[in-house]
């Protein structure tokens, strides 16, 4: 068998094999880049009740929080709380926020939901798994580098410098190189 099959059976196996966290990554990537216009990996259901109003607890919110949850029926712990007006009080559980106005007893729920699909692509895109994922990572991107290496070496021509794939993968390398010193 000749280098240049080798090459070939190598560039083709491996490409096979590379197909499925490509295409992983090509998803969770496009979202991942417009984080600022979207949430890509939860979204957020808003809830509107009342509860009773507590007039009473205007000037010491703080103590109103357990009467607020025992209304609502939450059970889950206070992650944090603050008061974004003087009437009222947003109260942090367990993902979510309880936004409560204390003189009309409006509450607004604000509950961050996990996208279906998306967000399990977004945490391996991120590596939040970490362990054996990092290792899947690492190999896929040794596979990555191999492609590159392999589908290089399939050019026949000794006058490759010239061709239009040298200038095409020229351009590949100056664009990050141009974006990592502009940016």
């Amino acid at each position: 068998m000749t280098w240049r099959r080798l090459n070939h059976i190598l560039h083709r196996d491996i490409g096979y094999i590379s197909v499925g966290l490509t295409l992983v990554y090509a998803v969770s990537g496009l979202a991942v880049n417009h984080i600022k216009d979207w949430n890509p990996s939860y979204r957020v259901e808003t809830v509107h009740t009342r509860i009773e109003p507590l007039p009473d607890f205007v000037e010491k919110a703080e103590e109103a929080i357990p009467v607020i949850l025992e209304q609502l029926g939450e059970k889950k712990g206070v992650e944090n709380s603050f008061r974004p007006d003087p009437e009222s009080i947003q109260i942090f559980v367990q993902g979510r926020s309880i936004l409560t106005n204390l003189v009309t007893g409006e509450v607004v729920h604000d509950k961050a939901v996990p996208r279906p699909l998306l967000y399990e692509l977004n945490a391996l895109h991120l590596n939040r798994p970490k362990k054996l994922w990092t290792v899947v990572a690492d190999i896929y991107a040794v596979a990555l580098g191999l492609l590159a290496i392999t589908g290089l070496l399939m050019f026949r021509s000794k006058s490759w410098l010239r061709s239009r794939g040298f200038w095409l993968m020229a351009a590949g390398v100056v664009i990050p190189l141009v974006a990592a010193l502009l940016l």
